[in-house]
């Protein structure tokens, strides 16, 4: 339970990471009024009725372009990259300290093979020490 808690944490925080830091483009064209183009990362493509700027339309009254253009930007955070520069001696040694003990703790014991483990002693019939006259002082 411990253990998938886990793993879904740190997959939702690895695509927090990721859709914090990309820049995200959506570009929408309309043409009169009605969606064409959806594109996500690039420009969307235009219809090709807008009005070319080079013609001799320019002279007579401009009328207004049927078609738009619609941008939804987001901009990501560029600066992620932590900066080990700032880190005097003994922070270095701090962090240095913390990730080894932070690594022992995932290093499993290994377990002794017993051989004698389902070995069952003798019973005890007569007592030893009284037989061989043996004590300890």
């Amino acid at each position: 339970m411990k253990e998938k808690l886990h793993r879904y944490f740190s997959c939702l925080m690895a695509i927090i990471i990721l859709l914090s830091t990309t820049s995200w483009k959506v570009e929408k064209h309309y043409c009169m009024g009605h969606l064409v183009d959806v594109a996500f990362f690039v420009d969307a493509q235009d219809c090709g009725m807008d009005m070319s700027s080079n013609s001799k339309e320019i002279a007579k009254v401009q009328k207004k372009s049927c078609c738009e253009d619609e941008l939804i930007a987001f901009e990501g955070q560029n600066n992620v990259k932590p900066s080990f520069n700032d880190f005097d001696l003994e922070h270095q040694i701090f962090l240095v300290t913390y990730i080894q003990s932070f690594i022992g703790l995932f290093v499993s014991s290994v377990e002794k093979n017993q051989s004698y483990a389902k070995y069952i002693p003798p019973k005890i019939i007569e007592d030893i020490q009284l037989l061989d006259n043996v004590f300890l002082i």
